[in-house]
């Protein structure tokens, strides 16, 4: 298993793509853009193949898929890349490529790499006995810590402790997929940290605590409602094992109950630093990249970031990261294929900002009052919904976009909209495998460890019986 920096840092090859290509004579007058009014639903095309190729092919293909994404990824990318540059001309090409990649995607995956890493150092050891207290405890404590070092970081560090929890219990496939709705995903609900789609809008401008503010009474509702069925439902097939055979627990191990790698843990108060400072750092300095304005606090804070990566590398026990099974591939996967995402949106967050004018007008008819108002209640169904089977970041970009994309009146005027929206990216990303990255991590995980995990519709079933009343449920309170 390679832990070196330069297997650490085969991401960045992916992350300066954009600036490789763009690296051409072509010069990007500032300023430039994309006239969303003046393009076709034809230039969507890229970006609804990539999204579909994810939720799909990994399904009925995943041999190929697992060899191959990166192929498929940058197959989309050229779909696009090469009538955008016939039609539109290299300059406008270079300046929109250059704009998503040093505002968004850089960041967007070197936050992914710094949680992804340092999260991946710390152990919790120990064989606890999966009793239903025992295990609500542990998805409780799951769901808040998502919040503070991600779901991905959350879901990686308590799945196997609560797989070896649970590994002498005959029924132990609802854990898994309570730890998906909650731990994978609910959870990260509350900071920019928590979930993909939320650090997005806070490089789109939403502060730091907004989320906190704003979504606690909405994950709370969700949260407890999950947590008590959870526990019933527990107590239920707990019960029932008292009149079946004992079954040999596979890891009876005797270590005691701890924490390795505690040395991370200020790494990961680094983390939550270097975010606070560049929200709240303003020296008003800026750097002027092929017409992309790039802040100073914006790159001190993902230089941050990749060096508390780099320290807690160097300063974990290799052993920690192998009972972890810890490897560099899921963060190697995500930032290939969204590197395609970010650039194959392109064209479809220029059609949304021009609202009514745009080609997705139906799309925005859907979301707005007769009184030109939003429809709260549409924009956390239609976010939701999407995020479940396509993926909740650019997702929630779309809606974001669809909505104005003006951070500051949607944190005040329409906070409710930024609110359905927020809720509807991270809650819905749970109703399938596919919505949430963290999902398809944890289910690879269970099924090697042996958890008869239910096939993708029969997941499906599950977050239809648990999630979908939760959600009615949040419409009529908070979105009506």
């Amino acid at each position: 298993m390679p832990t070196t920096k330069a297997a650490a840092l085969s991401f960045l090859p992916i992350a300066g793509l954009g600036l490789a290509l763009a690296a051409t004579p072509a010069a990007a007058a500032e300023g430039m853009g994309l006239d969303g009014a003046s393009l076709s639903l034809l230039w969507a095309i890229p970006f609804v193949g990539m999204l579909l190729s994810i939720a799909v092919i990994p399904l009925v293909a995943g041999h190929f898929w697992h060899h191959h994404y990166g192929k498929v990824a940058l197959f989309w990318a050229l779909t696009l890349l090469v009538p955008f540059i016939a039609f539109q001309g290299a300059g406008l090409a270079v300046y929109e490529l250059a704009h998503a990649g040093l505002l968004e995607y850089i960041p967007f995956i070197i936050l992914l790499f710094s949680l992804f890493t340092i999260s991946g150092g710390i152990l919790l050891t120990g064989n606890l006995k999966g009793s239903p207290a025992v295990n609500t405890s542990l998805l409780a404590i799951g769901t808040v810590l998502a919040s503070v070092i991600g779901t991905t970081g959350a879901s990686m560090v308590l799945i196997r402790p609560l797989l070896r929890a649970n590994d002498e219990r005959r029924y132990n496939v609802h854990t898994v997929v309570f730890f998906i709705f909650l731990v994978s995903n609910i959870g990260g609900s509350l900071t920019p940290l928590g979930d993909p789609p939320l650090f997005l809008g806070f490089l789109k401008g939403v502060d730091f605590f907004w989320t906190t503010q704003h979504l606690f009474h909405d994950t709370a509702v969700v949260a407890v409602i999950l947590l008590v069925a959870f526990y019933l439902l527990d107590r239920h097939f707990y019960g029932r094992e008292d009149n079946l055979p004992a079954k040999l627990d596979p890891t009876p191990g005797d270590e005691r109950l701890g924490l390795r790698g505690l040395r991370n843990l200020p790494l990961l108060g680094g983390v939550i630093a270097a975010i606070l400072m560049s929200a709240l750092w303003k020296p008003g300095i800026e750097f002027n990249v092929l017409g992309t304005h790039v802040p100073l606090p914006s790159v001190a804070r993902d230089v941050a970031l990749v060096l508390l990566a780099l320290v807690s590398l160097k300063i974990t026990p290799a052993f920690i990261r192998e009972r972890n099974g810890f490897d560099w591939e899921p963060i190697r996967e995500v930032a290939k294929l969204f590197a395609a995402i970010f650039f194959t949106i392109i064209p479809v967050i220029a059609i949304l900002k021009a609202g009514a004018d745009g080609a997705l007008s139906p799309l925005v008819a859907l979301v707005t009052e007769p009184g030109g108002e939003p429809f709260n209640a549409g924009y956390f169904w239609m976010t939701g919904l999407l995020s479940g089977f396509l993926d909740n970041a650019p997702t929630y970009l779309v809606f974001f976009n669809l909505a104005g994309g003006d951070p500051a009146e949607l944190m005040t005027t329409h906070a409710v909209t930024l609110e359905a929206i927020s809720a509807g990216a991270v809650f819905m990303g749970a109703l399938t495998y596919i919505g949430n990255a963290p999902n398809f991590m944890v289910l690879a995980i269970a099924k090697s460890r042996g958890v008869a995990m239910p096939s993708f519709f029969g997941y499906m079933a599950w977050s239809g019986i648990f999630l979908l009343p939760c959600f009615a449920l949040l419409t009529w309170l908070y979105f009506l």
